[in-house]
């Protein structure tokens, strides 16, 4: 019996909603903050993540894919907690979410196990989750092991 090869995932959120569909596929991914980009000009913000497969989990295998998060039309970035601390560590995101402001614009919060949040101050909703590989088998992040939700 021939195995299905794992999807790669390539999610666009223009909205909240879309944004919690993001939110729940990076749940618990392991991000290293040496992999965050602020680009300023291009008004970009970027994590390189270890993400966990939850419809993989779903399957009775676990295993993270390499991952990358992108934010677009983003204006500032700051940052509650000291994420430069952590060096090598890799943190455990545990989700995204949009607070509007003044519509269409709004905050993009990403919050760690640890207590550290990073704020984006966007123009819109522009995000986009895409796995770039490789896949590998799933350990525990900081501050978090991995458990399967019900449901």
């Amino acid at each position: 019996m021939a195995t299905l090869a794992p999807l790669l995932l390539k999610l666009v959120a223009l909205d909240r909603e879309g944004l919690e569909v993001i939110s729940a596929h990076a749940q618990n991914s392991c991000a290293n903050p040496r992999q965050f980009a602020w680009l300023p000009r291009q008004k970009r913000f970027v994590l390189r993540m270890m993400r966990y497969d939850w419809a993989a989990a779903k399957r009775g295998v676990e295993e993270r894919v390499g991952s990358v998060l992108r934010f677009d039309r983003v204006t500032r970035v700051s940052q509650l907690g000291n994420l430069q601390r952590n060096g090598d560590k890799a943190l455990n995101l545990i989700g995204v979410r949009f607070e509007k402001t003044i519509a269409p614009s709004g905050l993009i919060l990403l919050a760690f196990a640890d207590g550290s949040l990073i704020r984006l101050e966007v123009e819109c909703v522009e995000a986009e989750l895409r796995d770039i590989g490789p896949r590998e088998p799933a350990g525990e992040c900081a501050g978090h092991a991995l458990t399967l939700p019900d449901g």
